[in-house]
């Protein structure tokens, strides 16, 4: 899959691209191995809202421009936040780590990520943030915090025991060490490991295939499965019926049963 490669400004930027219903985010800094800067965080920010406010958008995707996925913060660039705790993206955003943060949105499609080459840090930490992660064989993951004295703050301590265990977050967590992806699928940390060059191929089959679904279902399947992790089983079971109602007086619904009547791939419009 050919992405066109702009040159970013010299604290790089969020390169978007909508193909079908797919909206592609890019993180654009290879020269800095994708450091993030402040500028970054507001523009992916902005990036994933635009997903859940545009009705012609389904799913996100994102990748990476360059070598690799992201070296984590630009420490010194990023020092000053950490230290006054002032918020790199504006409130009334859609968070992209997705776990809650007072003051932000959380998001409601899907989103798919392909991630390559350095994975350090902040980037373990979008991906545990995404839906479905699709890594090459090349990668190199490390939650390394703990050796700069930085807590993770964007999601690791919560989703690192969540998906793979006490035991095995905090190896990661407090040692800081070096992990591959073989280490981050038997964590599942990663959904699919592919050969490197071929993790955004599969991703884009992944989010394609899940933008021809109808996207009222998907929405509320996604929120149903968090709400199920985040609030318990009888929270999500309450939303059964009242959702399943919702849905089937859609457009969609009757073009689901249609599709289904007549053999054929169903044309969802999302209504």
């Amino acid at each position: 899959m050919h992405i066109e490669n702009p040159s970013p400004p010299p604290e790089g930027c969020i390169h978007c691209e909508v193909r079908g219903h797919v909206l592609l985010i890019g993180i654009n800094r290879p020269a800095k191995r994708n450091g993030w800067t402040p500028a970054m965080f507001q523009q992916l920010a902005e990036a994933y809202t635009r997903l859940d406010d545009d009705p012609g958008l389904r799913v996100g995707l994102l990748h990476a421009l360059g070598s690799h996925f992201t070296a984590g913060l630009d420490l010194p660039v990023m020092a000053e936040f950490l230290r006054t705790g002032q918020k790199v993206i504006p409130p009334g955003l859609v968070e992209p780590h997705d776990y809650g943060l007072t003051g932000y949105r959380r998001r409601a499609k899907p989103m798919v990520a392909a991630v390559k080459g350095i994975c350090f840090t902040v980037g373990i930490e979008l991906m545990l943030g995404a839906d479905i992660v699709v890594a090459a064989d090349d990668c190199r993951f490390a939650q390394m915090e703990v050796q700069r004295c930085i807590m993770p703050t964007g999601g690791a301590t919560l989703r690192m025991a969540e998906r793979a265990g006490v035991g095995n977050a905090m190896l990661h967590l407090l040692t800081g060490d070096e992990f591959d992806s073989a280490e981050a699928l038997r964590c599942n940390f990663v959904q699919k490991v592919v050969p490197a060059g071929r993790e955004l191929d599969e991703a884009w089959r992944i989010a394609e295939r899940i933008s021809l679904q109808a996207p009222q279902a998907v929405v509320a399947t996604r929120l149903n499965v968090l709400k199920a992790i985040e609030l318990g089983q009888a929270a999500a079971v309450a939303d059964f019926i009242p959702v399943q109602q919702r849905l089937a007086h859609s457009e969609d619904a009757a073009e689901g049963v249609r599709s289904f009547i007549e053999k054929r791939p169903a044309r969802f419009t999302g209504k």
